[in-house]
């Protein structure tokens, strides 16, 4: 039996998506203006991870309370505290900090260690390590070495799948993704870590698969309607996969809305960004990736399109 409220969707829409398409566009431009803007303002707010600091494991008998330790991590004076639980088991924590400028680190880690365990008995913390500037800058440079990778390598997927004009339609699409999903971040002063560019990575595949089922929906459309604008065929292919749309991106964003809430602070910065992420790639999917193959055209094929009989199969 369906789930009821699904019925609220139509089976067939008939909206003008490219209509609109000369709005969106503008609106992108201002968008992508005001990110630029807050890149250079105020920039991101980077995590220990890429300014470097101190990281400690804590490890206790019985299982660790996190917002106890996050408590008491905070009040030895340390910066920008951080602390994850359930660091590998319930027993054990990460706690992040940032030393002082200019002063000892290693000392620095110390006496917050032994202020933490003073305040835990029998907790017991291994010798802290401190990330250097060098090393988070080579890992800062490192996630976004692994963003161009993954956005090189679905151009190639996608120039080889269908047509250069897609490739490249789906590439400009996703850096609109990845611009504003940055900017936004920016602009609110969201902490950016390595689980951000985890996060990115993960837009980058929902958005890339939201263009590939766009296109190929586009593509068999061209096959199938070699006489018609192609206007009216972008228009025809949207609603075709409207109710498609809403159910998939519905029930992706009602997980993340869930961990979102219930989650806590740390995966915060994690969630929100693929639910931006998310939304963001819907909305380029319609009315940039499409829009751009509308300004260059493209070819149409050929071979005549199989129509698709929903429902049907093989009976003995």
């Amino acid at each position: 039996m369906a789930w009821p409220l699904i019925r609220l969707i139509p089976r067939q829409t008939h909206f003008r998506f490219v209509k609109w398409a000369p709005v969106a566009a503008a609106i992108s431009a201002l968008l992508i203006a005001g990110s630029c803007v807050s890149f250079f303002t105020q920039g991101l707010n980077l995590g220990i991870d890429f300014k470097g600091g101190v990281a400690m494991e804590a490890r206790m008998p019985t299982p660790i309370s996190g917002d106890a330790l996050r408590t008491v991590a905070r009040g030895t004076g340390a910066h920008d505290v951080q602390v994850q639980d359930n660091f590998g088991s319930p027993n054990a924590a990460m706690i992040r900090f940032l030393p002082t400028a200019g002063g000892d680190a290693i000392a620095e880690a110390n006496r917050v260690k032994a202020e933490i365990i003073s305040k835990f008995p029998g907790m017991t913390m291994p010798a802290p390590s401190v990330i250097g500037a060098k090393v988070s800058g080579e890992l800062l440079m490192g996630g976004f070495k692994a963003l161009g990778i993954a956005l090189l390598l679905m151009l190639g997927y996608i120039w080889f799948r269908f047509q250069w004009q897609f490739g490249v339609g789906a590439v400009v699409a996703v850096f609109h993704d990845i611009i504003l999903t940055l900017g936004l971040l920016s602009v609110l002063q969201i902490e950016f870590s390595m689980t951000s560019i985890a996060a990115l990575l993960t837009v980058i595949g929902y958005s890339m698969n939201e263009k590939v089922i766009t296109f190929d929906r586009l593509k068999e459309n061209l096959r199938k309607y070699k006489t018609t604008p192609l206007r009216d065929i972008i228009d025809l292919s949207e609603n075709e996969r409207l109710s498609r749309t809403i159910i998939t991106g519905s029930t992706a964003l009602l997980a993340l809305g869930g961990t979102m809430v219930f989650g806590g602070p740390v995966l915060f910065p994690l969630v929100f960004t693929m639910t931006f992420g998310i939304l963001i790639g819907t909305y380029s999917s319609v009315y940039i990736a499409l829009p751009l193959i509308l300004v260059w055209g493209v070819k149409r094929g050929d071979e005549e399109a199989t129509p698709i009989k929903l429902g049907a199969g093989t009976r003995p």
